[in-house]
């Protein structure tokens, strides 16, 4: 198993631009453990498999089915919002223009 230390978890919140308070470190520390030891073992596997990795992201494969369009009736869907406007959802700004 992979171990991390307290401040090699400060470390990475400060090159992440996280804020962190002191009860979540030990939280957090188990967390990145069990992240990177999966990333160690899922390593080791691929290893042991003689994959070229290098080739599976040469040559993508991107499996795709055609779009189906389904016709709806928006004013069954809309007549469940809260707030609605010209035919669409209206919802509470997320991001400030300012």
């Amino acid at each position: 198993m992979i171990k991390l230390s307290r401040e090699e978890v400060y470390k990475i919140a400060e090159i992440s631009k996280l804020e962190l308070q002191e009860s979540e470190i030990d939280h957090l520390v188990k967390q990145l453990e069990d992240v990177l030891s999966y990333a160690k073992r899922v390593t080791e596997i691929a290893a042991s498999t003689n994959i070229d990795i290098s080739e599976l992201l040469a040559n993508p494969v991107n499996i795709t089915r055609p779009d189906i369009i389904i016709p709806t009736n928006s004013a069954d869907i809309l007549a469940q919002a809260p707030q609605e406007l010209e035919n669409y959802f209206v919802v509470p700004t997320v991001i400030d223009s300012n």
